[in-house]
């Protein structure tokens, strides 16, 4: 197994099984079985909501994904705004616990959800057409700049600028495709817990 088929295989996890063929997902544990009502709830007000948790994960692979890794437009330029009912184009890093409340009470779930599988969909082709040389080299400074021109990274643009730009992409990668997801979706299953959803299938 290389590089390449590791990192779809692990990329099945975080996906649902509609985007990886895993019906015992991470993804599907995490955010399957539960009613729009239960993916809005916010348990406490220090928690994320579970839509807004895959809000995020989803945003974030697709800025990386596209315009940072591959320099192609985002899924989410595809109508998909209008769909999800959010205008804004961030991934909710610094986001305001109102701001939290207010995407997660007016998000379509349906939408969402689609949304999260086309955005896999869309890395599993990036990624699955990596030659060697894809993995090599680092994120361009132009790309992260671009992406924070398109209001990608909310209040946060210069930071994420200086944090982004000339990092390998090798570690780039796996970390926002995988290790990004399913650090949220540890925090999904506390908010799972306490707010009475259960543990997931």
């Amino acid at each position: 197994m290389d590089a390449k088929d590791l990192l779809l295989e692990e990329h099945n996890r975080v996906h649902s099984a509609a985007v990886g063929g895993d019906k015992m997902s991470m993804a599907e544990r995490t955010f399957g079985g539960l009613t729009d009502e239960q993916m809005r709830v916010r348990p406490r007000e220090d928690l994320n909501s579970l839509a807004w948790l895959m809000w995020h994960i989803s945003r974030a692979e697709d800025v990386f994904a596209n315009l940072l890794i591959s320099g192609r437009d985002q899924v989410l330029d595809g109508g998909w705004s209008g769909r999800l009912k959010i205008t804004r184009p961030d991934f909710g890093i610094g986001m305001t616990k109102p701001e939290v409340g207010d995407l997660s009470a007016k998000i379509d779930i349906a939408a969402l959800r689609d949304y999260r599988d086309a955005v896999g969909r869309r890395t599993r082709e990036i990624v699955g057409a990596f030659g060697p040389g894809d993995w090599k080299g680092e994120i361009e400074a132009s790309a992260v700049e671009k992406a924070a021109a398109l209001g990608c990274f909310g209040t946060r643009a210069e930071g994420m600028v200086k944090a982004f730009g000339g990092r390998p992409r090798s570690a780039v990668i796996p970390a926002i495709l995988i290790m990004h997801s399913a650090g949220h979706m540890g925090e999904a299953a506390t908010v799972r817990t306490t707010g009475g959803f259960g543990s997931g299938v």
